[in-house]
């Protein structure tokens, strides 16, 4: 079959890895792509925000399956357009993903089915938020209500740090996103992943992971999108995800529903997990980056089998193969990041990297420059292995690095901290 992945990033790059595997997969164009992905599928320069561009070009290309990557065309409805021209699509509506474009819809989905999150409050002006910081003190979770490329998530530690957010997402620090303000309760306890495929009725789990927020290592520095990941996340025991699919996710699910709005696709739910109960921190309606790069090298080509048995509504059939292994993935970005970072620079080394069903080198934030790899981005390489263990895993990982010659880039020393060794 032929099929199209939308999107650029080590997420896609990783998607397009394992689709690649399967056999039934025929020719795979990915849209626009990046340096990495050119090297194993066709790459195309198209607008995929625009959903009749994007059904255009399927038909143009005559492609049977089109999987979508980032939350920008999901929230501009990419995916809409596509099932209405009858393309098999995975990925779901744009009222569906209001459950990661809009943080006071999550937060209402959760009352309606009694899923345990932390406390909220919404605001359309910033001095009754003001007040309700003073009220309520820090440490306190600020976010931007919409779309914010994961910058839009302030963890005040203080009160002045809190109301500096307030006065920077009314003033346009977010643009649209940040019109509308949901402040949290801060949750205590360790952060994790569960990723799930529903089809709007059936919830399949395909993995756990955990991700690394902070830039630089202990978990210090700034927030960024994700500096690396390990799968399986060993916080996620048997018990937590028993408790979350039945009390958090399946609820979500029967609520969407209801609404008329059922949800199909990929939906990962970040879990603060306290005293062995776990708390919904977030969803997202994609693969999280770079946790996609370690669940799919986990996963390999029965990936594209669970995303079609999905898409088609055959998921109370399906079922994960899981290997007894592991997976890590460590974030290469640019010196700078997630501040202002230079683009351009030449990397080399990756010529010399093992790439096989253990070792992987994803790209995210690059370019082909008179066929020379170059950075175009702020996250740019992500150095993935799988193995026995998780120790196995983070050497292999980091035995990939110290073969890169980039003196432009920084990663973490740490990635798998918390679940290796001490």
């Amino acid at each position: 079959m032929n099929i199209l992945i939308l999107g650029s990033g080590g997420r896609e790059h990783a998607l397009a890895w394992a689709v690649k595997q399967n056999p039934k997969c025929d020719r795979l164009i990915v849209a626009p792509g990046n340096a990495g992905i050119a090297m194993l599928a066709e790459c195309a320069d198209i607008d995929i925000l625009d959903g009749a561009v994007v059904v255009s070009f399927c038909e143009e290309n005559a492609i049977d399956f089109v999987i979508v990557g980032p939350e920008a065309p999901l929230a501009a409805g990419v995916a809409d357009a596509a099932r209405a021209a009858g393309l098999l699509t995975f990925g779901p509506s744009a009222a569906a993903a209001k459950l990661e474009a809009s943080k006071a819809f999550t937060k209402e989905i959760c009352d309606a089915c009694n899923a345990p999150t932390a406390a909220w409050a919404r605001f359309t002006e910033a001095a009754p938020a003001r007040d309700y910081i003073r009220k309520q003190g820090a440490p306190i979770v600020v976010k931007a209500d919409g779309l914010a490329a994961g910058k839009g998530v302030i963890v005040a530690m203080t009160e002045a740090e809190a109301l500096a957010a307030i006065d920077d997402m009314f003033g346009g620090e977010f643009g649209a996103a940040g019109a509308e303000v949901v402040i949290e309760e801060f949750m205590t306890g360790e952060e994790a992943s569960f990723f799930f495929l529903t089809d709007g009725t059936n919830a399949l789990p395909i993995g756990t992971a955990q991700d690394h927020k902070r830039a630089g290592d202990g978990d210090t520095g700034p927030n960024t999108g994700g500096m690396g990941a390990y799968s399986p996340a060993p916080v996620l025991t048997d018990a937590i995800q028993t408790q979350a699919l039945d009390e958090i996710v399946l609820p979500t699910i029967r609520e969407m529903a209801r609404r008329g709005t059922p949800y199909q696709g990929v939906l990962y739910a970040g879990l603060m997990i306290e005293n062995g109960k776990a708390r919904l921190v977030e969803y997202n309606c994609r693969f999280g980056d770079p946790e996609c790069q370690v669940l799919m090298m986990r996963l390999g080509a029965q990936a594209l089998d669970l995303m079609l048995a999905c898409a088609e509504g055959r998921l109370a059939e399906a079922q994960v193969n899981w290997a007894e292994d592991h997976a890590l993935t460590v974030v290469m970005a640019a010196k700078g990041y997630p501040g202002p970072y230079e683009k351009g620079s030449l990397i080399n080394g990756l010529d010399r990297m093992p790439e096989d069903s253990r070792h992987m080198v994803f790209h995210a934030g690059t370019a082909l420059k008179d066929g020379l790899v170059t950075a175009n981005g702020g996250r740019v390489l992500a150095f993935t292995a799988r193995g026995a263990s998780l120790e196995e895993a983070h050497h292999r990982a980091y035995a990939m690095i110290d073969l890169l010659d980039w003196p432009q880039g920084f990663c973490r020393s740490d990635i798998g901290w918390r679940a290796l060794p001490q």
